[in-house]
């Protein structure tokens, strides 16, 4: 089962510092039939403008990643953690038992990102954060595992949740695969270019969610760099 959702009919709101699509249910967006995607919770598109951002505020139990596409973003938390990172790099922020957070666009350019929630199979657990940097040149042609919560992943930013966020860089005409299992869902996004999935065509942003299937064949029509979540 493969279904697109056009970004163009995603829900949001454009806050003027901050211009929010929501692939899911999400603050004052809501749609009944869009509220999770198996243990994937939360897939905001974010465009973030120069010299703004998230002021310090709460979470609880929720792994938090954050993909950054254009620009950079600085994080500070009450553990005492800060730190930036840049485009196509990644962050993960396990809420545990609770933990405030801030995040700026500290930058003299927008910038844009990916802030996936997924819900954690341990909860009540201590706070923690990280992030990692992981070039383009890594996952060229073929999808890499950028956080995890499987030992078998041991160079991926681990999260409390069996689940992986992965990505890829793929020229036109170039294909990746993906083994998802036909037991679990993904969904996935391209953050440029236009694509097809097992034969469905999405565009940029577009939302792609995949169940009973498999084998994820990822199709570059035109250069693109998708993100992909596998998720139970």
């Amino acid at each position: 089962m493969i279904e697109v959702r056009p970004f163009a009919g995603l829900g949001g709101a454009n806050h003027g510092w901050l211009n929010a699509k929501h692939h899911f249910s999400f603050a004052n967006y809501y749609d009944p039939k869009r509220m999770s995607w198996g243990a994937l919770r939360v897939w905001n598109d974010d465009e973030i403008a120069a010299g703004t951002g998230f002021p310090p505020h709460p979470h609880s139990d929720m792994e938090i990643i954050t993909y950054v596409r254009e620009g950079a973003i600085t994080h500070e938390d009450s553990l005492g953690n800060k730190g930036r990172t840049e485009a196509g790099d990644v962050q993960v922020m396990s809420a545990g038992t609770g933990i405030r957070h801030a995040e700026y666009n500290a930058e003299p350019v927008t910038t844009t990102l990916f802030q996936i929630w997924i819900e954690p199979t341990r909860r009540g657990e201590k706070p923690g954060w990280g992030q990692r940097p992981f070039p383009k040149g890594e996952r060229a042609g073929q999808f890499v595992v950028l956080a995890s919560g499987f030992e078998a992943d041991a160079d991926a930013l681990p999260i409390r949740a069996e689940a992986r966020v992965v990505a890829a860089t793929l020229k036109a005409g170039e294909s990746a695969d993906y083994a998802l299992g036909a037991a679990r869902r993904g969904y996935l996004v391209p953050a440029v270019g236009d694509i097809e999935v097992n034969g469905v065509r999405a565009n940029a942003r577009d939302g792609v969610a995949i169940a009973e299937t498999d084998t994820v064949t990822v199709t570059a029509l035109s250069d693109t760099e998708i993100v992909l979540v596998d998720a139970a």
